[in-house]
């Protein structure tokens, strides 16, 4: 079985393996591997309209030509020996994405924690503090967006190595990237004399002296100037329990609440799925805010890796190659007198004649078309989008659903055509729609349609009516991907009108 229900199983048991493996290990080397704890619960809004909510940047293969998504690329970042497996905190809507990306990386995680509710990366950290805690107190945690570019990993590598010195003598470390320009986009740690503890130095690893919010040009042009400050790259390593020791003394609410959300966890499938109304009880900030600018105990690792946080599309420019004429571009593109810009054309052919500096995003429902240098104002438009009511800033014509996806090729008042895919053994829900009916016509694979009290196979060029109101489901029983089109008609024809009696992915009865 492929995909997502036929994979439960396999994660389970290799979660089980792990457990195993681990009572094995001599306590020293259990405490000596670093824990990466993968952070996704951003929208990337800036990226729009290739990120959106409900499918956001760090499942997009926006870097490189592999197909590598962010998330599976900040996954490998941290395989071997030195690393445990990686425990990830998500939003729950992206709980199936991440678990099929993880599984089609060939990376099996340690755990997948739900949030029920966003609360910024400080008590997302203390969720995950608290679960490794449970195993292993002094473990050391690798806590890192999802999203980032890295294109030094080696260097990467090393500064972790520096950075887990300081973090086993009690240093939450944080690690500084050395400017290359005086970016405003950015907020800054000025670095203060060598770490220094009880139990010694550690070499490379700086105290902070002070953390500086988004400069103007001229005071980042001072701080580059100076060589003291470095580019806040939202990166931690610290150990478990020295970051709960410290978040109970600066924001015990947000432990509290934490650790309530915890203790009322369910496991669901292979997903840590915590307390909602516990978690929404805690304070929301950042780890910057409530620990790091206030513990004594922060420290800095500047480092060099090619490092960039993709906050926006002209980010990508800058770390993309460019052609001779400062062009950057991917897919079907036509340029002529054309220079330094940025072109992504997801579908249809895009072409250019005698602009510079812009910045042209054309997806199959939206089209965006932004100066290079004011990139970050994508974001006002998103906020544009959601005050119309527009579900362009939501979701893409392509929809992702545990099964597979859909995509949507014609709407009209009446009729709704869609393209669905269903991966390998995996199935729909039992369900049945009280405004529409469908007609369902097999473009390629095998489909099991279960209608009513019937059963039966469809195959290439065969087709089936679903009447309003009959209980039905699509199953996908061989080895190929089910490739179907199915056309809707009916007076309502919106995607909460599915009421599910049998559901194989923990999702509610009614949409």
């Amino acid at each position: 079985m492929g995909g997502i229900r036929g994979n439960t199983y396999k994660l389970n048991s290799i979660f089980s393996s792990n457990v195993m493996s681990k009572i094995n290990l001599k306590r020293e080397e259990v405490q000596n591997m670093i824990h990466p704890v993968i952070l996704s619960g951003g929208s990337g809004s800036r990226l729009w309209p290739m990120s959106r909510a409900g499918y956001p940047k760090q499942f997009l293969a926006l870097h490189g030509d592999d197909g590598t998504t962010m998330l599976q690329a900040t996954a490998q970042r941290v395989q071997g020996d030195n690393f445990a497996a990686p425990l990830l905190v998500c939003n729950e809507e992206h709980r199936f994405i991440i678990a099929e990306q993880l599984r089609l990386a060939n990376i099996e995680p340690s755990d997948i924690i739900l949030e029920p509710i966003g609360r910024n990366t400080a008590p997302a950290v203390a969720l995950a503090a608290l679960r490794l805690s449970q195993s292993t107190p002094d473990a050391l945690m690798l806590v890192m967006p999802s999203d980032h570019v890295i294109l030094d990993e080696t260097a990467f590598h090393q500064a972790v190595e520096k950075a887990a010195v300081a973090a086993r003598q009690g240093a939450l470390v944080t690690f500084g990237i050395t400017p290359a320009s005086p970016e405003t986009g950015y907020g800054y740690i000025q670095r203060g004399d060598a770490w220094q503890s009880q139990e010694g130095n550690a070499e490379g690893v700086f105290s902070v002296s002070r953390f500086v919010e988004k400069p103007d040009l001229a005071t980042a042009q001072q701080y580059l100037d100076s060589g003291d400050y470095a580019w806040n790259s939202g990166i931690f390593l610290f150990s478990a329990k020295t970051y709960l020791d410290v978040l109970a003394k600066y924001q015990p609410d947000m432990l509290t609440a934490a650790t309530s959300a915890l203790e009322g966890s369910q496991q669901d499938l292979i997903f840590c799925r915590v307390d909602a109304d516990a978690f929404a009880a805690s304070p929301s900030d950042s780890i910057d805010y409530a620990v790091m600018e206030r513990t004594e105990q922060a420290a800095v690792v500047p480092v060099e890796m090619g490092w960039s946080d993709l906050g926006a599309w002209s980010a990508l420019w800058e770390i993309e190659e460019h052609d001779n004429n400062g062009n950057v571009t991917r897919g079907d593109v036509l340029l002529d007198k054309t220079r330094n810009s940025y072109i992504y054309a997801e579908h249809a052919m895009v072409a250019t004649t005698g602009v510079d500096d812009l910045i042209i995003i054309a997806t199959d429902d939206a089209v965006l078309v932004a100066d290079r240098n004011n990139a970050q104002d994508v974001k006002v438009l998103v906020e544009k989008l959601k005050s119309e009511g527009r579900a362009e800033h939501n979701l893409h014509t392509t929809v992702h659903r545990p099964w597979g996806c859909y995509r949507g090729i014609d709407l009209g008042e009446r009729h709704q055509v869609k393209r669905i895919t269903v991966n390998p053994g995996e199935r729909l829900s039992l369900q049945m729609h009280y405004h529409r009916a469908e007609h369902w016509i097999v473009a390629s694979g095998t489909a099991l349609v279960t209608c009513g009290e019937k059963e039966f196979l469809l195959r290439e060029n065969e087709s089936t009516y679903i009447p309003m109101g009959e209980t039905h489901r699509l199953e996908n029983p061989g080895k190929v991907p089910l490739q179907l089109i199915e056309v809707q008609s009916g007076s309502y024809l919106g995607e909460d009108d599915i009421v599910r009696f049998e559901d194989g992915y923990g999702r509610t009865p009614e949409s």
